[in-house]
């Protein structure tokens, strides 16, 4: 593809009333200027709202988990509609896309995904994707959109994501945006608001978590106000929101899906020579191996952790966990190749 992929994400606060109502002034903004941006991009909408779309349709409505994905049914087709026609001034053609983890944990299915897109892309149509909550399985969904966005953004090659929110950006301690961020740390994190909106699963903690995904990932990061006049436009041109700058990225695009797509089964405990070899770029040897804390099948991807069990590595396994347990002293038994580990 010649043109660099632009994410764009879509919180259900954000393009709701209070009420839950879609709120096609806002959804009449995002059509007109992502059509100014289509010639430039290939866009990926992702959008919340469906089950704030279709929950009013059901009887006493509670949110329990199978209310939710009655309500997702019923609101997918109506946010869908209100997205085409909106768009169609433009003459613009979206295409929904419902996606599932499995999706992202598959390299075959996710290659699959990503063709589909490129063809989309092909004929100037906008997929606007969405987690399928009526049959996602509840151990194996997206945390909430803002990871759905990441992992299109990470695994597709984004120049940039884009987060909107209801508010300007990410707020100081004063309450103000702060306008650029270099490396999202504790600090950083400490500035969120662990509050939820009532109508959304996500919030400024989340959208910080996936933007340091992002970034580390090379990608340019912006938590923008969806409110804020022309907001898509200017947080492309970095005059609003919160720049969250890219860091430094020369992986390849296996070992990016492998650090962010992949669905991560098992964890193992290393000690400090496994960790110096990893950090070496050699491979996870058995005898490096303290002990297994979660099991996991030959090919199933694990996390590497230290003693302090802080996370630096994934992984594709060689073996499994078994094997590696009966033969953990078996010399230069490799758990993981190299070339199947992501420092992270």
């Amino acid at each position: 593809m010649t043109k660099p992929i632009l994410v764009i994400k879509f919180g259900t606060a954000s393009i709701t009333h209070e009420n839950g109502e879609l709120d096609e002034t806002i959804v009449a903004a995002i059509a007109r200027q992502v059509a100014d941006l289509k010639d430039e991009y290939n866009i990926v909408l992702v959008s919340s709202g469906a089950v704030a779309a279709g929950k009013k349709y059901l009887k006493n409505y509670s949110g329990t988990m199978s209310e939710r994905k009655a309500a997702a049914a019923i609101g997918n087709p109506l946010l869908l509609s209100k997205y085409a026609r909106y768009f169609s001034p433009y003459d613009i053609a979206i295409a929904q896309s419902l996606c599932e983890r499995r999706h992202f944990s598959n390299r075959a299915q996710f290659l699959q995904l990503k063709k589909t897109y490129e063809e989309l892309w092909e004929s100037g149509v906008i997929p606007v994707a969405n987690e399928n909550d009526v049959v996602s399985d509840l151990e194996l969904k997206f945390s909430d959109n803002d990871e759905l966005a990441t992992l299109i953004a990470v695994g597709f090659g984004a120049s940039m994501l884009l987060f909107s929110t209801s508010v300007g950006g990410v707020l100081d301690r004063e309450g103000k945006v702060v306008p650029h961020i270099t490396a999202i740390d504790e600090s950083i994190l400490s500035l969120a608001d662990t509050k939820k909106s009532n109508l959304g699963l996500g919030g400024m903690v989340s959208k910080l978590t996936f933007a340091r995904l992002a970034t580390r990932m090379g990608i340019k990061v912006v938590i923008f106000g969806i409110h804020t006049t022309d907001g898509i436009l200017n947080a492309i041109a970095g005059t609003t929101g919160t720049l969250c700058l890219p860091q430094p990225c020369s992986m390849p695009a296996r070992k990016k899906w492998l650090a962010s797509g992949s669905l991560v089964t098992g964890r193992v405990l290393v000690d400090e020579g496994a960790l110096t070899a990893l950090q070496k770029r050699r491979s996870l040897l058995a005898v490096g191996v303290l002990t297994v804390l979660e099991s996991f099948e030959g090919g199933e991807v694990f996390e590497i952790v230290d003693e302090e069990h802080n996370v630096i590595a994934v992984a594709r396994a060689k073996v499994s966990s078994e094997l590696l347990a009966e033969d953990r002293k078996v010399q230069n038994l490799e758990v993981a190749h190299a070339d199947d580990i992501v420092l992270l």
